[in-house]
């Protein structure tokens, strides 16, 4: 973790989120020290984040409130940061011109969208990626590349994973064919891939019955894990990228269950 001066505002925010979601509180002095900011700055973090009713401020610090555990995107995307560019760049390198992918929601498939649009013999917008992807921000930021044709599933859109949920998906999903779905997770094991909401595992479950492939990118820290809503069994997925920090028993468990593991 960079620490001080080299921190960005969003970064120690960000920083600063974990560590409440993490320990259900935080004193202004653990934030000096982790951080290696002032008491001044820290008490301008928290004020922001109370703001935003991320967090509740308490005498000296702050404690985790009912939404604290559902971050917005965009306080999620620097944890895992290196793995997870690890994991997207090996994502892309499976993707070719005119093929058609899908992405659903999250920091990883965020990443793995913004290497696809980078892939150097991307150069002819009459051979375009299409993307079929329930992500607003990913639908957003990809829409302007002019080698990339963007799909979008249409629903309601949740905050906390910028994802399109609800009926509207079930209308265009079983009338598209996807190549390669590559799934981002809350967790994966043995039994099954999980998201942490209902309504997200739905869509991205009529995503999986869209694509002839499904490779779930998920860093370490997803390995083993169970969340919410299962998404499918690990019968339906075909491959995971991950990073060479998951734990051999998961890795191990998944292989058996027929899971070509890739560790990036």
């Amino acid at each position: 973790m960079h620490t001080g001066a080299t921190m960005t505002r969003h970064e120690r925010l960000s920083a600063i989120l974990g560590m409440i979601v993490e320990e259900g509180t935080v004193h202004i002095d653990d934030i000096t020290e982790r951080l290696g900011v002032s008491a001044a700055t820290a008490r301008r973090d928290l004020d922001l984040l109370a703001e935003q009713q991320l967090i509740t401020r308490t005498r000296g610090g702050a404690s985790a409130n009912p939404t604290s555990s559902e971050l917005p995107l965009r306080y999620r995307t620097s944890r895992m940061g290196e793995e997870k560019t690890r994991i997207a760049r090996a994502a892309a390198a499976m993707v070719r011109p005119g093929d058609t992918i899908g992405l659903n929601g999250g920091t990883t498939t965020t990443e793995v969208a913004r290497e696809v649009a980078l892939l150097p013999d991307l150069t002819d917008p009459e051979t375009p990626v299409t993307i079929v992807t329930n992500a607003v921000n990913i639908a957003s930021e990809l829409t302007v590349r002019q080698c990339v044709r963007v799909v979008v599933t249409g629903g309601a859109a949740r905050a906390r994973s910028y994802e399109l949920t609800g009926p509207l998906s079930s209308l265009i999903l079983p009338q598209i064919s996807i190549g390669t779905l590559f799934l981002g997770v809350e967790g994966v094991d043995d039994h099954g891939v999980y998201a942490s909401h209902e309504s997200e595992a739905a869509v991205n479950a009529a995503l999986v019955r869209a694509a002839h492939r499904v490779v779930v990118v998920a860093d370490h820290t997803k390995l083993g894990e169970a969340a919410f809503a299962l998404i499918c069994r690990t019968s339906e997925i075909d491959e995971l990228i991950t990073d060479e920090a998951a734990e051999p028993e998961s890795v191990e468990a998944l292989r058996a269950a027929g899971v070509k593991v890739h560790l990036v």
